[in-house]
């Protein structure tokens, strides 16, 4: 079912936020209990590229339910939010682990059994929507999904117009304004300043659309050290509630010029859940998220090795 959002309401919800510059540092866990259990959390990355899985892992341990997620391309982030239960629908444009590896076993065998909704959609619509999230407009008129299937697994939610100036047909796709946007970043400072390096995907607009942002960095830098290269920060302090420092807050995921994905760790989860994707999900839940003590403790089982070798190839950008 469609909600309507009444975006007077909304642009006074935005406005409403706290906008003077003051420390925001705070940890995993206090930053999970900013998201509620209802909310829409929109990730930020892509696949396996700057994924936020130190903050899923932490909503997973705060035992968040009903979570609704969307982001551009989910990767197995995706397993774990069904798998563990704090999300029953993802709406995205692509679920899979990666490339190599297929479809994801987990997403099939949850949706398929019904206790899990995956809402798909084109690319293009997901960029789309959310840059009309953070335009603050109801919708953005496209043509994409017009000659595709996909349209119709949504068509209950788009509307099709004649185009004013020219006549000829559009769509209207709605916007996406989550409730909480999590994004890792390689570096911010503690108001909120957060710079990216490589690819920005989706995370310029996703921090204008959500109405609360939580920011995980490799490093938390100075204010100082921001300014000395303004053009780099892609979003600033206003429009972010909490700043994490987590280094290595994307593994197994990659983190451009710090971490290449950890292949191998990667290989040893699909195989996991290529028989038995219920089993061998619950038997990696436990492992790395439930009984780990901290984000360290779940690193150090990863494994120094897989570590080592994903930071020498992610590394080895500057190395020219």
């Amino acid at each position: 079912m469609t909600v309507v959002i009444s975006y007077d309401q909304l642009r006074a919800e935005t406005a409403a936020r706290d906008r003077s510059l003051h420390e925001k540092v705070m940890t995993l866990e206090e930053a999970a209990g900013l998201i509620k259990d209802g909310d829409h959390v929109a990730i930020g990355g892509c696949m396996m590229s700057r994924t936020p899985m130190a903050m899923i892992w932490a909503l997973v341990r705060a035992g968040r339910r009903d979570l609704t997620f969307s982001r551009s391309i989910v990767s197995s982030d995706g397993d774990i939010i069904f798998a563990s239960g704090i999300g029953k629908k993802i709406i995205t444009s692509w679920f899979s682990q990666g490339i190599v590896w297929g479809i994801s076993k987990v997403m099939r065998h949850w949706v398929e059994s019904g206790r899990a909704e995956f809402e798909e959609w084109s690319h293009m619509s997901m960029g789309l929507r959310y840059r009309a999230g953070a335009m603050g407009v109801p919708f953005m008129p496209s043509r994409s999904m017009m000659g595709s299937d996909v349209r119709r697994r949504v068509d209950g939610q788009l509307k099709e117009i004649d185009c004013p100036f020219t006549g000829e047909k559009l769509l209207l796709l709605p916007a996406l304004n989550p409730d909480v946007a999590i994004i890792h970043v390689q570096r911010c400072d503690p108001y909120g300043n957060a710079q990216l390096d490589g690819l920005q995907f989706m995370d310029v607009d996703l921090p204008l659309a959500a109405k609360k942002v939580i920011v995980t960095a490799e490093r938390i830098v100075s204010n100082d050290q921001i300014r000395r290269a303004p053009d780099q920060t892609k979003f600033p302090f206003f429009t972010v509630e909490a700043v994490v420092e987590v280094p290595y807050g994307s593994a197994p995921h990659e983190c451009y010029g710090h971490y290449e994905p950890f292949f191998k760790h990667m290989d040893q989860f699909a195989e996991l859940t290529r028989k038995d994707p219920e089993k061998g999900a619950g038997e990696y839940l436990e492992r790395f998220y439930h009984d780990p003590k901290s984000w360290t403790d779940t690193l150090g089982r990863m494994g120094l090795g897989d570590l080592l070798t994903a930071t020498r190839g992610g590394r080895s950008i500057y190395d020219v």
